[in-house]
C-alpha cells in the first residue's frame, strides 16, 4: 500500500513543479512585453541642452511604445525659448507625460512652472513648491518697462493657454507670472480647479498612483495609464548634454570667463605662445554660452574684467602692488554681483568667490615672478650681451696696438690697459663700436722677465 501512495505523491510534486515553471515563464513573458515607464531627471537650468534631452527622451518613448514618461523636475528656471520647445515636445508626444516635482524640498520655479502645468499629469512631492514665473531680463532684474511688460503679458497668456488646455486653474497660472506667486503642493492640489493632479511621496508611489488613471491628450483622445508592474527605464543625458548643462552653472561660467580673459591677455603679452590664446578663446566662448542663459549683471561682469586687467598690468609695471590691490577689490565686487538672482542655486557664495580669488592671485603671482626673473636676467644678445663674456687672446693685445681675441664664438679686435700675451684668458669689460676692451680673467703675477699670467 505504501508504493502507490509514494507514486501518487511524486506525481503531485512533479505537477506542482511544472505549474510553477509555467507560471514563472508566463510572468517573465508578461514582464518582457509590458510597456516600460521611462524616467528622465532634470536638475539644472532650463536651456537648450535640457530641451534636447527631454525631446530625445520623448522620441525614444514614442518609438518604444512606453506606458508613460515621468520627468522628475528640479529647476530654478531658465530660457523662455527652451521652455516653449520642451512644452511643444510634451504636447505633441504620443506617450503620456507626467511631470513630478520632487523629492521633498525641491521646486520648479519660473520655466519649471510652465513645464509642470503643460504635462498630462502634474505631480508634486510633499514639501515642494512651484510658481514665481515672472520673466526677467538678461541682467537679472525684473522687467518693468514697456517692452518688458509686453514680454510678461506674452508669458502670462502662454500660461493661461496651457492651463486651459489641461483643465488647470487659469487664474493661479496667470498670477504665477504677473505677480510672481508660488504655491506649495497642498495649495496647488486644493485650489479649485487644482493646479496639479496628485501628490506622491516618491517615484514608486507615483507609479502606483498613475495606474488606471484616465488622461485626456492634447488632441482630445482619452487614454488610461497602465503602470502597475511596468519596468522602469531611466534615460540619462549623453556626454554633450551633461557638458552643456554643467557649463550653464554660474560658478563654472564665471571661472571660464576669468580663465579665458587671462589666457588671451597672456597670449597678447607673449605672442606666439599659442596654447594660452587657444585655451582662452575656448573658455570665453563657453562662458558666453552660459551667460546667455544666466541672469547676468553686466556691471558685475565689467568689474571682473577690469579687475583682471589691473592684475595683468601689475605684472608688467612697477606699481608696488597698487594695481594688484585695485584688481582684487574690483574682482571681489564684480563676483559678488555678477549673477543677480534670489535663487540659491544661482548665487556664487563667498567661499567660491574667495577661493577663486586665491587661485587667480596664485596664477598672477607666478606669472609676475616669471616676468621679473626675465627682466633681471643678463642680456644674451646684442652688444650688451658681450659684457663680461670670457675669451682667449689670439694676437698680443695692448693699449696701443690692437690685437685679436676669440669670444662668443666670434673673432673681435681688442685693446687692453696693459699688454696681454696670446693664449691668455680674458673677459670683456667695455665695448667701443667694433672694438672690445678686455682685462685678464685672473690676476697678473710680476716676474723677473716681465709680466706673466
Amino acid at each position: 500500500m505504501t508504493r502507490p501512495r509514494s507514486r501518487l505523491a511524486a506525481r503531485f510534486a512533479l505537477t506542482g513543479v511544472a505549474l510553477s515553471w509555467t507560471v514563472g515563464l508566463w510572468s517573465a513573458g508578461q514582464s518582457a512585453t509590458r510597456p516600460a515607464v521611462f524616467v528622465a531627471e532634470v536638475d539644472a537650468l532650463i536651456q537648450p541642452a535640457s530641451a534636447a534631452y527631454i525631446e530625445q527622451t520623448l522620441n525614444r518613448a514614442d518609438a518604444a511604445g512606453a506606458a508613460a514618461v515621468i520627468l522628475v523636475l528640479r529647476t530654478p528656471g531658465g530660457l523662455v525659448d527652451s521652455t516653449r520647445d520642451i512644452n511643444t515636445s510634451v504636447l505633441e508626444a504620443q506617450t503620456p507625460v507626467v511631470v513630478y516635482v520632487g523629492p521633498s524640498g525641491a521646486r520648479a520655479a519660473s520655466a519649471g512652472f510652465l513645464i509642470t502645468i503643460a504635462a498630462d499629469v502634474a505631480a508634486m512631492a510633499p514639501g515642494t513648491h512651484i510658481g514665481a514665473a515672472h520673466p526677467v531680463s538678461g541682467t537679472g532684474e525684473a522687467m518693468d518697462d514697456a517692452a518688458s511688460e509686453k514680454a510678461a503679458s506674452d508669458v502670462a497668456a502662454y500660461a493661461r493657454s496651457l492651463a486651459t488646455q489641461r483643465g488647470r486653474n487659469v487664474e493661479l497660472a496667470e498670477l504665477a507670472v504677473t505677480e510672481s506667486q508660488s504655491f506649495t503642493e497642498v495649495e496647488a492640489l486644493e485650489a479649485e480647479p487644482p493646479l496639479i493632479d496628485l501628490v506622491a511621496t516618491d517615484l514608486d508611489a507615483l507609479v502606483a498612483a498613475l495606474d488606471g488613471r484616465r488622461v485626456t491628450r492634447w488632441d482630445g483622445r482619452a487614454q488610461v495609464l497602465a503602470t502597475a508592474g511596468a519596468p522602469i527605464e531611466r534615460i540619462e543625458m549623453d556626454w554633450r548634454q551633461r557638458l552643456l548643462s554643467a557649463i550653464a552653472h554660474p560658478q563654472i561660467a564665471v571661472l571660464l570667463f576669468s580663465l579665458g580673459t587671462l589666457g588671451l591677455t597672456i597670449e597678447l603679452w607673449n605672442p606666439g605662445a599659442v596654447l594660452p590664446g587657444v585655451a582662452g578663446g575656448l573658455c570665453l566662448l563657453l562662458a558666453f554660452f552660459a551667460f546667455q542663459i544666466l541672469p547676468v549683471n553686466y556691471v558685475g561682469l565689467l568689474l571682473v574684467l577690469f579687475g583682471l586687467v589691473l592684475l595683468v598690468l601689475e605684472m608688467v609695471t612697477a606699481t608696488f602692488g597698487v594695481l594688484a590691490a585695485g584688481g582684487v577689490i574690483s574682482m571681489l565686487l564684480g563676483l559678488a554681483m555678477v549673477v543677480d538672482s534670489p535663487a540659491p542655486e544661482l548665487q556664487l557664495g563667498w567661499p567660491y568667490i574667495l577661493s577663486t580669488m586665491l587661485a587667480l592671485a596664485l596664477i598672477v603671482g607666478f606669472l609676475a615672478r616669471l616676468g621679473l626673473r626675465a627682466q633681471r636676467r643678463r642680456p644674451v644678445t646684442g652688444t650688451a650681451g658681450m659684457l663680461n663674456e670670457s675669451g682667449e687672446v689670439l694676437d698680443t693685445v695692448g693699449p696701443d696696438a690692437g690685437g685679436r681675441i676669440s669670444t662668443h664664438g666670434e673673432i673681435w679686435s681688442a685693446v687692453a690697459s696693459a699688454p696681454i700675451a696670446p693664449g691668455t684668458r680674458v673677459k670683456v669689460v667695455a665695448i667701443d663700436g667694433m672694438t672690445l676692451t678686455v682685462a685678464p680673467l685672473h690676476p697678473v703675477v710680476s716676474g723677473s722677465e716681465g709680466d706673466q699670467v
